[in-house]
């Protein structure tokens, strides 16, 4: 039998204490992790396919699924960006491999940050999800930074089935998420 992930274990473990925290009578009403977003923008480096395949490359290795390239809407002069062009590349997680990379966000990435003082209490937007800015991918413990050309920066969006701030704030405080206090 496979082992559970460390942060599906605690959220079954802090259900009752969700409840009653939020004042909830239904378990169902509760709110829950449905899904993470890792997203990458690739826009600097697309007259060089060799970085862009590279960047690709390092996301299927931190999040062990491959990405899904993102065109621009609409044109930018100024940046030199026409529509259609491929300016970004992410990853939806669900389901067991989401847990998996949550845990590995949670106790093997974010530790590793120089002078991490906590999440900022922004990061948690008035829908109740959690959006995290990581200025290096050179921080996961599957990255080899001697062997990396490109160091890019990534955004990881933890989308929640919360109604209000409150109750998402209130549910990644109970998973053990380092969000400050201030």
């Amino acid at each position: 039998m496979k082992k559970q992930p460390i942060t599906k274990a605690k959220y079954q473990e802090i259900l009752p204490e969700l409840k009653k925290a939020l004042g909830e009578e239904n378990i169902l009403a509760l709110p829950r992790i449905e899904k993470v977003t890792v997203n990458v923008g690739i826009g600097k480096f697309l007259k060089e396919q060799a970085r862009v395949d590279e960047i690709i490359a390092s996301l299927v290795m931190i999040t062990g699924q491959k990405p899904v390239l993102t065109k621009a809407r609409k044109a930018i002069a100024g940046f030199k960006i026409r529509e259609g062009l491929e300016v970004g590349a992410k990853v939806t997680l669900r389901g067991r491999r989401m847990w998996q990379f949550l845990d590995r966000v949670l106790y093997a990435t974010i530790p590793r940050v120089r002078d991490f003082q906590g999440i900022p209490k922004t990061s948690v937007g008035k829908d109740g999800n959690c959006s995290i800015g990581l200025r290096e991918h050179l921080i996961f413990p599957e990255i080899i930074p001697e062997k990396v050309q490109t160091p890019f920066g990534l955004q990881v969006v933890i989308t929640t089935s919360a109604k209000d701030e409150k109750s998402g704030r209130e549910l990644f405080r109970l998973l053990g998420f380092p969000i400050r206090t201030e």
